[in-house]
Order: structure tokens, then sequence, then C-alpha cells
């Protein structure tokens, strides 16, 4: 009696345990056929951002072009002589700032901008917003930060970009 007990619960453990792998790889399953699937999403930007982007385009538009989600191995060249390239690369590969101003003319980057919302107070943030201030100071692209974006007005908008213009000019 005992053995026909030990067996059946080890068939039940094992029906279980095949019913609870096949429920997460279900979950997991990631993709169809072999074929990744995507849908797009309703905004490229966050609803602060989208406002903000109409600030900045209210101010900037007439002399900039104003891209949003910038990546950093978009806007900064990586092959500087004497570093190994594809360490540089994948430092800065996935990292992003939340807009970048060209100029019309030339498309040439002027600014960085990033909107620092409350996550950028996490320890893991507050390193990463250290190293990409960094690197934007040796770019000598001036990456200018807004805290309270929310309540800027356009003046000081303004105010701020002109001060990190001097800045970034003052290192040269």
């Amino acid at each position: 009696m005992d053995v026909i007990l030990i067996i059946g619960l080890i068939i039940v453990i094992l029906f279980l345990g095949k019913l609870l792998i096949a429920g997460i790889s279900s979950k997991r399953k990631v993709f169809k056929n072999g074929v990744y699937q995507y849908t797009p999403k309703e905004s490229l930007m966050t609803r602060a951002e989208g406002e903000f982007f109409w600030k900045l385009d209210n101010i900037a538009g007439d002399r900039y072009f104003i891209f949003p989600q910038v990546h950093l191995s978009a806007l900064l060249d990586h092959h500087i002589k004497g570093q190994d390239w594809n360490y540089a690369f994948r430092h800065i590969n996935g990292k992003s700032v939340d807009y970048v101003l060209c100029s019309k003319t030339t498309l040439q980057p002027m600014y960085a901008v990033e909107l620092d919302d409350e996550s950028h107070y996490r320890p893991d943030r507050v390193e990463r917003d250290t190293e990409v201030e960094r690197i934007f100071d040796e770019a000598n692209v001036p990456l200018v930060r807004f805290r309270n974006y929310k309540e800027l007005t356009e003046d000081e908008i303004v105010n701020a970009f002109a001060n990190a213009r001097k800045l970034a000019n003052s290192r040269t």
C-alpha cells in the first residue's frame, strides 16, 4: 500500500511540475513562429516630456531642430585615437538623453537636455547622471538639466541654455 501511495504522489508531483513549467514557459514566450512581434507606442515621449517638448519648440524651434530620446551613441563619436573603440561604444550605447537641440543649418548638436524627475534621485541614476555629465563635459556639448521643469517659465529655460553655453565656452 505504501508503495502505491508513493508512486501516486510521484505521479502527481511530476504532473503538477509539468503544468507549472508549461505555465511559466508560456508566459515567457516572447515571439511567435520565431519572429518577434511589436506594436507602436501611443507616443514617443511621456506626457511630461511631450509638454516640455512643446515649450522647447516654442522657445527654440525657429533656431534648432529638437530631437527626443537620442542615444549617446548617435550623438557622440567614440572613435578617439588611443582608446578601445568597442568598449567606448558599449559604454555609451545604452544611455540616452531626453532631447537634443541641433542647429537647423548644420544639424550639429548644440545642446543635450535631461528632465530630472524623481527617478533621477535613485543611487543608480545619480551615478549614471554623473557619468553622463562627465561625458558631455568632455565632448564640450552643453547638457542642460531641468528639475522643476513643469514650473519653469520660458525666460528661465532660455537662461538655463545661455548659462550652459557660457560654461561650455569657458572650458575651451
